[in-house]
């Protein structure tokens, strides 16, 4: 089993910028692959961005130039700084892993067993 918890949601403009963290405890390895998603009322969740097992990045285009995911393996958590941030942006958060390592990222969310509760981000216009 392992157990995440996301933390760093808030309000903010457009324009602004927030971190996301996701602290990762249990059956867990530095090995293990690690994903982003977000989920908009009425919208399907989606990928945002993924780390593997070889700490290789990846982005949804949405975000790609103004997120970047990163991994502290020593402390077990997971990174997500949101840079110019837009309206569209705004959504629940989670982050998920399988428990599993992996050569690269695995956009759908089907492919994960864990997931944390959810931080929120709300951007204004």
């Amino acid at each position: 089993q392992v157990q995440l918890v996301e933390s760093g949601g808030g309000s903010v403009q457009a324009g602004g910028s927030l971190r996301l963290s996701c602290a990762a405890s249990g059956s867990t390895s530095s090995s293990d692959c690690m994903a982003w998603f977000r989920q908009a009322p009425g919208k399907e969740r989606e990928g945002v961005a993924g780390i593997d097992t070889y700490d290789r990045t990846y982005y949804a285009d949405s975000v790609k130039g103004r997120f970047t995911v990163s991994k502290d393996n020593a402390n077990n958590t997971l990174y997500l700084a949101l840079n110019s941030l837009k309206p569209e942006d705004t959504a629940m958060y989670y982050c998920a892993t399988d428990g599993v390592p992996c050569g690269r990222w695995d956009r759908s969310p089907g492919g994960y067993r864990y997931w944390g509760q959810g931080t929120q981000v709300s951007v204004s216009s």
